[in-house]
């Protein structure tokens, strides 16, 4: 089979479970292989793909996971050798060896070995599998839940069907934001200083009137604003850590630090990453530059430290899995770190509502709400994507056009419409 094709993973996830070799298996250094277990398939968004899988290679028996990626260097493109949850491997299977490695190591500096399809496997095999997944619904990677039905509806129909579903979660997302601006009032009513909480809100803080005196609360809806900012960039994956960080360092603690102005931005990065739990041992970087980042951001923490008694947490709440470099956390983070950083001094919230209010052309509003959020890469950031790699390119964007209408659609104008509403402006809520 030709060395250079790409399958889609789930083929190669068949091939495994299955154990759809036409001939005996050996490692990239040629060792003999013996799948005992093939272990269970993890269908969950993080971590290797075969979990306690149990392999006799050579003359040891080895009892742990199973990754499976298309080429050698997915390992690192897909921060696996970063990513704790990725220790327990015990064999790498790839489809192409381009670069004739052997091994591949995992984030505690143990050797895995690593096997290739190309030689076990041929193209018929790849056939049959493809045409197997296509003929079953319940192995398609791809569909609808009633694509069976769909071709029956006219084109209206199903435009009319999508409109109603895009309302009902814009309505959702409101519902969601009106809930916890409620939970930031009674917590800001309470008066607690604690960076992170600790407490059950009662179910009557869900129901009691909001009035203009809370409403008028501006770190209340900065909080709210940079919470949802942040779980937005978290994308599926880190949606949760990346809500969580925003609560555990919320903005009134941010702002309670009397920053200089010139500082703010490094300041907020050092405190993100240190609180991230992402930042590596600096006796085990080789890179020059990394190890200069980590020297200035750790000093920069410890000014601050003293002053922070919430959650820190572990590299290992963070998923690497299937993503795209340019959307690993740690990009995402130094997003964060600049958005954090206009919404305590530039206005950032303010200049938003000052658009809805004098802009009429919803595409002219559109691309000027664009321009707010837009984050240019810059720093350590712009040419890693993790700790102690340079990257092969600069990224130039750290929040890009298309990430930032997603943000315009998913958390500012769910936003916006809520603070209009609440503050009795239909006119600007219906626009």
């Amino acid at each position: 089979m030709a060395s250079n094709i790409h399958v889609p993973e789930k083929i190669l996830v068949e091939i495994w479970k299955n154990r759809q070799f036409n001939q005996a298996i050996t490692t990239e250094s040629g060792e003999t292989i013996e799948i005992l277990e093939v272990g269970e398939e993890n269908k969950e968004n993080g971590g290797p793909d075969f979990l306690n899988a149990k392999i006799k290679i050579g003359n040891l028996t080895y009892v742990g996971d199973v990754e499976i990626d298309n080429t050698h260097h997915d390992w690192k493109n897909h921060g696996h050798s970063i990513n704790k949850r990725f220790n327990k491997v015990i064999l790498h299977a790839i489809l192409n060896n381009e670069s004739n490695q052997k091994y591949v190591y995992t984030q505690d500096g143990r050797k895995i070995s690593t096997i290739c399809f190309t030689q076990f496997i041929d193209n018929n095999q790849i056939d049959k599998i493809r045409k197997s997944i296509i003929v079953d619904p319940d192995k398609k990677t791809n569909k609808i839940h009633c694509y069976k039905v769909s071709v029956f509806a006219d084109e209206q129909t199903k435009i009319d069907f999508l409109a109603d579903l895009g309302l009902g979660r814009f309505r959702k997302k409101c519902e969601k934001m009106v809930n916890r601006l409620r939970e930031l009032i009674f917590i800001d009513n309470l008066q607690v200083q604690e960076p992170d909480f600790h407490y059950a809100i009662p179910e009557e803080a869900y129901s009691n009137k909001l009035t203009i005196e809370n409403l008028n609360n501006k770190h209340v809806w900065e909080q709210l604003f940079y919470e949802t900012i942040f779980e937005a960039l978290g994308y599926s994956q880190n949606r949760q850590i990346m809500t969580k960080m925003a609560e555990s360092v919320p903005i009134t603690y941010l702002h309670s630090l009397e920053i200089p102005q010139e500082e703010l931005a490094d300041t907020i990065e050092a405190i993100f990453f240190s609180i991230s739990g992402l930042i590596p041992d600096t006796n085990t970087l080789k890179e020059t530059e990394t190890i200069a980042y980590v020297r200035k951001i750790t000093e920069i923490w410890l000014k601050y430290q003293e002053s922070y008694d919430g959650k820190v947490f572990d590299s290992t709440d963070w998923h690497f899995f299937k993503l795209r470099p340019q959307n690993f956390p740690t990009i995402r983070i130094a997003a964060g770190a600049r958005l954090a950083k206009r919404i305590m001094h530039d206005d950032l919230i303010p200049s938003l509502m000052k658009k809805f209010y004098e802009i009429h052309n919803h595409t002219v509003l559109k691309n000027s709400i664009r321009t707010l959020l837009i984050t240019k890469g810059d720093g350590y950031w712009k040419k890693h994507f993790s700790f102690d790699k340079t990257s092969s390119e600069e990224t130039h964007y750290f929040l890009g056009n298309t990430r930032a209408d997603e943000i315009f659609i998913n958390v500012i104008l769910p936003f916006v419409y809520l603070y209009f509403d609440l503050f009795n402006k239909k006119k600007f809520a219906e626009k």
